[in-house]
């Protein structure tokens, strides 16, 4: 057996999984594309590496102008709590979905509630002055949404309109960053209109603390490069990153080109063209360069859309429910931005769970040190702040922080259509789906979802409804352990019980047999390590499917030793099998540990190679298995 060129895991791991806002109940997208993939990562790692050497933290996202809406609707309906209540009743629903998904996360905190929200608000202040002793900061003057009518300034969420980027389709733009992610100039928001009068606001002056994100241009480049060849990194987060890091551009018809050339004013540019676009990209050297060009186009009545690049990022705004920024040069007031406080939460929310100094570790030994590495899964919207933004940030903060590994998936779409909580087609929440399906079958579903390379629907026969008789895909990933897995541990189990006693023959694995698990390992070892778990599934689907045409042909013979060889080498695949399946469907595989009677050792990947007898003493007898029994089961209502 060959075992040379196995990936390399680090001594310590941090696995995030974004944050989902404050204001509702986590939907499917939440679970699927999010949590259920680092939570099925953080399980491995703690059997690869330790669970010691393991911490997963994600938690509510408190702050901001979208908890201010939310709550604001709420009162509206009747709640009668303060802010705080607010949050912490979906803080508490969200975490209780949580777990009846089986997510094992260290700390699902809260970011203004608790020890978790004092830690953070510390940790805020911290990375603030840190950044502003670095020079990595500057108070700017720029133009804030205001209703007339309503005298109030408007929040991001509160002002709504169009994108103004090249080629970007969101369905909403909000103030300064739409739907998809995108960030922008207020000012330069297409048809804005205010979410509280529903006519067009007005343009008032604010000061604002920015993070030089643009002077981060060159080490973000070599960041990519270094990213590129990581087979852990992703094709979307590779081109979203290269996209961002183009030149200032505006576009303009390419008619105009020669026309624009002469106008009075009109800063340096170079010209790239795109195949079979009407428009031309006019490129410039640099922000101010292009902030004036958009003056003249203006000036001349030229339209225009903006390119994607790095822009300034806002770290601070006036919204009332936010952490307090420390008052610097005269500013005082400010609260930070909730996207900026939210990267840097998860900071906070292992400080919490070390704190001082638990498990033999400081916060620093895990964000800090070449022996530790942040894995962050997160939705492809977010790939601006995460992939970008945050990168920036911590270079920016010069304390030697290891820059995180980034897992963005695709959207989880409903059927063909992508489902917000804001938007017109409301997702399923995630409690519903456990109505009609058990945490194991989605947890399986959603591992099977390639969302490392596409958006993909989620069509759950049993809530979108559809012919009788027609294919439902989750029922069909669950098969894997409800069926396939099932069907081969209870013949081995039921053909001891008959023929040995309920004990483990003597004997070794045959060859054969021990060579293709040990494959079957490796592959899986590696497709980990590039967290690609739809290939995982399909890697488990073979070796058991496998197993069970070995068994069907195999048990016909009516040879004692041929069966108890046999049973040698099944109870090995059903070993194998249950260790790589321990990280996706946990509560059956604990169940089946119970009734081969090992102990913990056998989640050990020191041991993975092991056979089954390794866990055992001489004349080893299995746990009784009644009939009929499930080490996997199905939802009560698919027993009808």
């Amino acid at each position: 057996m060959n075992t040379r060129g196995r990936p390399h895991f680090p001594k310590r791991a941090v696995i995030t999984a974004g944050m989902p806002y404050g204001n509702k109940d986590l939907h499917f997208g939440h679970i699927g594309g999010v949590f259920i993939p680092a939570d099925i990562f953080a399980r491995f790692l703690r059997d690869r590496i330790g669970k010691e050497n393991v911490i997963f933290v994600s938690g509510t996202d408190c702050y901001g102008a979208t908890i201010e809406a939310g709550y604001a609707a709420a009162v509206a309906e009747g709640f009668a709590g303060g802010v705080t209540d607010y949050v912490r009743q979906n803080h508490e629903r969200q975490k209780e979905t949580l777990d009846r998904y089986a997510v094992s996360l260290n700390l699902f905190a809260a970011s203004a509630l608790g020890e978790a929200g004092a830690v953070h608000d510390a940790t805020s202040a911290q990375i603030f002055n840190r950044l502003h002793e670095n020079g990595a900061l500057h108070l700017e003057e720029t133009l804030q949404f205001f209703d007339a009518e309503k005298g109030v300034f408007l929040n991001g969420r509160q002002v709504t309109g169009r994108c103004p980027l090249q080629g970007c389709k969101s369905e909403i733009a909000y103030a300064d960053e739409c739907s998809l992610g995108h960030q922008y100039n207020p000012a330069e928001l297409i048809a804005p209109v205010s979410a509280l009068s529903g006519k067009a606001p007005e343009r008032v002056a604010v000061r604002n603390w920015f993070f030089d994100l643009p002077g981060y241009t060159e080490a973000m480049q070599d960041v990519l490069r270094e990213w590129e060849q990581d087979p852990a990194c992703r094709k979307g987060l590779l081109q979203t990153v290269r996209e961002f890091l183009r030149k200032p551009a505006v576009y303009v018809k390419r008619e105009l080109v020669d026309e624009i050339r002469g106008y009075d004013g009109m800063p340096p540019f170079t010209v790239t063209e795109e195949e079979n676009k009407p428009s031309r990209a006019l490129v410039f050297a640099d922000l101010d360069a292009r902030a004036k060009a958009v003056a003249v186009l203006e000036r001349n009545n030229i339209r225009l859309r903006t390119g994607k690049t790095l822009v300034p990022f806002r770290l601070s705004g006036n919204v009332r429910w936010g952490i307090p920024v420390p008052e610097t040069e005269g500013a005082a007031g400010l609260t930070f931005w909730v996207w900026p406080e939210s990267l840097w939460a998860p900071i906070s929310f292992t400080k919490t769970v070390l704190g001082d100094g638990a498990q033999g570790c400081k916060w620093e030994d895990w964000w800090k040190s070449d022996e530790a590495r942040v894995y962050q899964f997160i939705g492809e919207d977010n790939i601006y702040f995460y992939g970008i933004a945050e990168m920036g940030l911590f270079m920016a903060l010069g304390e030697g922080y290891r820059l995180p590994c980034i897992i963005p998936n695709h959207h989880l779409l409903y059927g063909k259509t992508k489902a917000s909580s804001s938007g017109a087609v409301k997702p399923p929440k995630a409690a519903e789906l456990l109505e009609h399906y058990t945490a194991e079958q989605l947890r399986l579903h959603f591992m099977n979802a390639s969302l490392g390379e596409r958006s993909v629907g989620f069509e759950p026969k049993a809530i979108m409804g559809g012919a009788e008789g027609a294919f439902d895909t989750v029922l069909y990933e669950g098969n894997l352990v409800t069926n396939v897995f099932n069907r081969l541990a209870r013949s081995c189990f039921y053909t001891a019980q008959k023929y040995t006693g309920g004990r483990l023959p003597e004997g070794d694995v045959g060859g054969e047999t021990r060579e293709h698990a040990a494959q079957t390992i490796l592959s899986y070892e590696r497709l980990m390590a590039e967290i690609q778990l739809d290939k995982i599934f399909e890697l488990l689907n073979i070796f058991l499917r496998d197993a069970n045409k070995d068994w069907s042909v195999r048990s016909k013979s009516e040879s004692l030793p041929e069966l108890e060889q046999l049973l040698v080498d099944m109870f090995h695949v059903v070993r194998v099998a249950v260790t790589l399946l321990h990280p996706i469907v946990p509560e059956g595989c604990e169940g089946l540990r119970d009734y081969l009677g090992v102990d913990e050792r056998i989640w050990d990947w020191e041991y993975i190679f092991e056979p089954l007898r390794f866990f055992t003493a001489r004349e080893h007898c299995f746990k009784f298995l009644e009939p009929r029994l499930d080490f996997f089961r199905k939802h009560e209502s698919q027993l009808k």
